[in-house]
């Protein structure tokens, strides 16, 4: 099965939280509420210096997968 590079996901025990999975490297969940971002991969150091300027990019980018998926729920 091939997943989709982003997933939208809610949960009932977070009914205002709105959550957006990156389903490839490197994983993340984010909770666009509040922008809290939880990785689901494990990183060295030197990933993580590649990763900080690579994660700006990506948070954008669920972003706007997210205000993409609204518009077209909205249309």
């Amino acid at each position: 099965m091939e997943l989709p590079k982003f997933l939208m996901g809610d949960n009932t025990d977070h009914p205002s939280a709105i959550f957006v999975i990156h389903t490839e490297y490197p994983m993340f969940v984010i909770n666009l509420e509040n922008d809290e971002v939880e990785w689901l991969e494990e990183f060295t150091q030197e990933d993580e210096k590649e990763l900080a300027s690579e994660a700006r990019d990506l948070i954008e980018a669920a972003n706007k997968f997210y205000d993409r998926e609204i518009a077209r729920y909205d249309s």
